[in-house]
């Protein structure tokens, strides 16, 4: 049985540290080319329907700026 993500990202909270791409086994997750209030390149989901809800990315975030929901498919 497969298992859908769906993230959401504070991007406003977000520092673009890029920890989180790292953790990510799909490759989904990317920085953005724009910036937050702030000034830091947010992180995006690049490719939706890789995402597993695996929930690395939210784990190793040292920020806690992402949230994941998971659904079977």
């Amino acid at each position: 049985m497969a298992f859908k993500g769906a993230l959401v990202i504070d991007t406003e909270k977000c520092k673009g540290c890029g920890v989180c791409i790292t953790g990510c086994p799909n490759k989904c997750i990317a920085l953005s080319k724009h910036v937050n209030g702030k000034g830091y390149n947010y992180l995006e989901v690049i490719d939706e329907n890789a995402c597993v809800g695996c929930a690395n990315c939210a784990v190793i975030c040292p920020d806690g700026v992402i949230e994941v929901y998971r659904a079977k498919e």
